[in-house]
């Protein structure tokens, strides 16, 4: 077997059609076809079961598949490693960016990067603080920003702090409470809230503060997206703690300042063993107008 199979395999799993994958491996479906046929003679076990309509990954071929994959990661680094050696940065850029991340100017901050090392190919994925931690530690992510509770510091990853900032609450112009000019989650006890998902990262901040002041609250709607938050609190549905940063200027709603309310970190994350020449390039080309 070679890369090239290998490669196909992961189109093939990945876009979950022949053709689609041939497409993507910019080859004629045949020649794709019958790469992995051969394959399959040469293992002895069957990658995919198909029809004409639909294609699955066997038990087998998920087997084949993460080992292809870390053969393909470790044939791109080193192929990554010797063009650095050369002074060339390529080679693939892995980013996790939470849906609050506010310290970074994310699309200026690729776009030097891109101007600079235009053969290194950038992934951007959106997700969890957790889930970023965990990516990064196994390998499979190079840098991300997260966003986690003063009192909660990631761990097995090397970070660096971007931010510090307390939440404020956002209330519907139409709010009872819109015409005061600060609060206390004491005076919040009665309102209902949107928040982000129980257990994640983003929502913890404010678990926190409420369980050390002794509230209980209620998280009526759980959403992923800042602008679905704040549509809710603009209908006077809810209310909400987020960062001031991702809060328009709105006649809709209004940000009024917590005194004892909720403190979020921010952190820029990579990984302390043997970065790749992408990332170590990426983080060293971060300055004060990409940084918030």
């Amino acid at each position: 077997m070679d890369l090239q199979q290998m490669r196909y395999v992961v189109a093939v799993a990945e876009e979950r059609s022949f053709t689609r994958a041939a497409e993507r491996c910019h080859v004629v479906q045949s020649a794709l076809s019958h790469q992995i046929k051969a394959l399959e003679r040469e293992l002895g076990v069957v990658l995919f079961a198909r029809t004409s309509r639909r294609v699955e990954v066997t038990a087998a071929g998920e087997a084949f598949l993460a080992a292809a994959r870390v053969s393909l990661d470790a044939a791109e680094r080193a192929g990554s490693d010797a063009a650095a050696a050369a002074g060339e940065i390529r080679g693939t850029l892995t980013i996790g960016v939470i849906p609050t991340v506010t310290a970074i100017d994310i699309p200026t901050a690729l776009g030097a990067f891109h101007r600079k090392h235009p053969a290194v190919r950038i992934r951007l994925r959106g997700g969890g603080s957790d889930e970023f931690i965990a990516a990064i530690a196994d390998g499979s992510m190079d840098v991300a920003v997260l966003g986690l509770p003063d009192t909660m510091p990631p761990k097995n990853v090397n970070t660096r702090v971007l931010a510090r900032e307390q939440l404020v609450s956002v209330i519907s112009a139409d709010h009872a409470l819109a015409a005061r000019r600060r609060l206390r989650l004491e005076d919040l006890v009665d309102e209902a809230f949107v928040d982000f998902p129980e257990g994640t990262p983003g929502r913890a901040p404010s678990d926190l503060a409420f369980r050390a002041a002794g509230i209980h609250r209620e998280v009526a709607f759980e959403a992923m997206s800042t602008d679905l938050m704040l549509g809710l609190v603009k209908n006077n549905l809810v209310i909400a703690l987020l960062s001031p940063a991702v809060i328009p200027n709105s006649d809709e709603i209004r940000t009024i300042p917590v005194t004892n309310g909720p403190t979020r970190v921010e952190y820029l994350a990579w990984s302390g063993f043997n970065p790749s020449p992408a990332a170590g390039a990426f983080l060293d080309g971060l300055t004060a107008t990409t940084l918030g």
